[in-house]
């Protein structure tokens, strides 16, 4: 009995002036008999088969990058981010943005992680004045000339790093196009945790094959949401707008 009210306790009770306690639904007989009737006399039950879903819709990770070349050839790259789910959900009043927590980017003690999963140093510890460690990584790339070649970068928390440089990869050494560059299954590895993460577009039979170089690895979806502006040698400008976000390329004259 006490399992199964804490259960409820603990899932809908608040402060009234500011959440719904749902009472009307926590006090119906029929709940309570079905409440009742689950606890079985000869054998403990589990707490979670009485806690409810309640997790939140996952939000992407809350760092807009995009890419823009004018007339003249000038390149600008512009990442900026909340960092968590609404940042620190404090909304600038008349003005209509909301505040980030990127205080999360600093080393709160070493050798715990962050919203990222990150684990850091003391070298990245508090401090007044001081500005956290961040994984933005917006992009300019020149070529021998100064002229710019590609104005690059995505969202992604710590998978920014890691993107940028599979897509400078493919563009510099590979000699894949703008669109191969982005689209092409990524991959991730932040040190701590010890793994590998593919994207799940990546064959099985490639995972099998890192795991023999002795390769911790683990799945996730989508990597990032790249925005690329490339200047190519038969196509001029080329913009690519990751599949695997919702932005889109405007040319404008």
């Amino acid at each position: 009995v006490m399992r199964r009210s804490f259960a409820d306790r603990n899932q809908y009770l608040g402060d009234p002036d500011f959440v719904d306690c749902q009472m009307e639904r926590l006090e119906k007989h029929a709940r309570l008999d079905k409440r009742a009737s689950s606890i079985n006399p000869r054998k403990a039950s589990s707490s979670s088969q009485f806690l409810e879903d309640l997790t939140p819709p996952k939000e992407s990770e809350q760092t807009t990058h995009y890419s823009v070349v004018d007339q003249q050839g000038n390149g600008v790259a512009v990442t900026t981010t909340l960092n968590g789910s609404f940042g620190s959900r404090v909304l600038v009043p008349g003005a209509g943005f909301l505040l980030n927590n990127e205080m999360d980017d600093f080393t709160a003690h070493p050798g715990k992680p962050n919203l990222f999963g990150l684990i850091q140093g003391s070298a990245n510890a508090v401090a007044p004045g001081k500005r956290p460690l961040s994984s933005m990584s917006p992009t300019v790339w020149l070529d021998k000339s100064g002229d710019v070649r590609a104005v690059l970068g995505t969202p992604g928390g710590p998978t920014i790093i890691t993107n940028v440089l599979q897509v400078l990869l493919g563009l510099n050494r590979l000699g894949l196009s703008p669109e191969i560059s982005v689209t092409s299954p990524k991959i991730h590895h932040q040190c701590l945790p010890d793994s590998l993460t593919l994207e799940r577009a990546i064959p099985e039979k490639t995972e099998k094959t890192l795991q023999t170089f002795g390769h911790r690895t683990g799945r996730r979806g989508s990597i990032g949401d790249f925005q690329l502006l490339c200047r190519t040698q038969k196509r001029g400008w080329v913009g690519v707008s990751d599949s695997r976000g919702g932005g889109g390329v405007t040319y404008t004259k």
